[in-house]
């Protein structure tokens, strides 16, 4: 009888990534800062530069949006409130093959964060990584063993989250 092995069981919720795409924008990325700073006052956030000339004419170099990533409990709770916001029931259109999927937040407010007429309302896309031990080794590769499976994290999210896949 072969042994489970239990690296394989556990799966976890790595990192949360938000974006604010502003287009080039610079009253925007101003507004998104703001934003950022006023859901999570004790972070950094990254700005976002482009990196090719785009169809929307954004030379490269611009800053065209605004990025913050979250791990732990903050990133637990965050997730909580944007599975809230779709009042717990998301897609299951939206993952994809390695235990990754994002939602579109149209409005910020949708998220419990009070409405700043200064901030205006300003929509995010949330990214949110999950891994299970083992899946990056030594020597900076990835173990294809280790990888999350769309079924897999379709029922993590189901089980850790109490969260309705259609």
């Amino acid at each position: 009888m072969e042994k489970e092995n239990i690296m394989r069981k556990k799966i976890f919720l790595e990192k949360v990534v938000i974006n604010i795409g502003c287009g080039g924008d610079m009253e925007k990325i101003e507004r998104a800062k703001k934003l950022l700073e006023k859901m999570f006052p004790n972070r950094k956030f990254a700005i976002t530069y482009s990196k090719k000339r785009s169809t929307f004419g954004v030379p490269k170099g611009k800053p065209i949006g605004v990025m913050l990533t979250l791990r732990g409990n903050e990133a637990i709770e965050f997730a909580k409130k944007v599975f809230k916001a779709y009042e717990n029931k998301i897609p299951s259109s939206v993952f994809d093959d390695y235990g990754n999927f994002s939602l579109g937040i149209k409005k910020y407010i949708d998220l419990g964060v009070k409405y700043d007429h200064t901030i205006g309302l300003l929509g995010m896309d949330v990214c949110f990584s999950l891994r299970r031990p083992g899946y990056r080794l030594r020597d900076g590769t990835f173990s294809k063993k280790q990888r999350v499976t769309r079924e897999e994290a379709i029922k993590f999210v189901k089980e850790f989250f109490n969260v309705e896949v259609v």
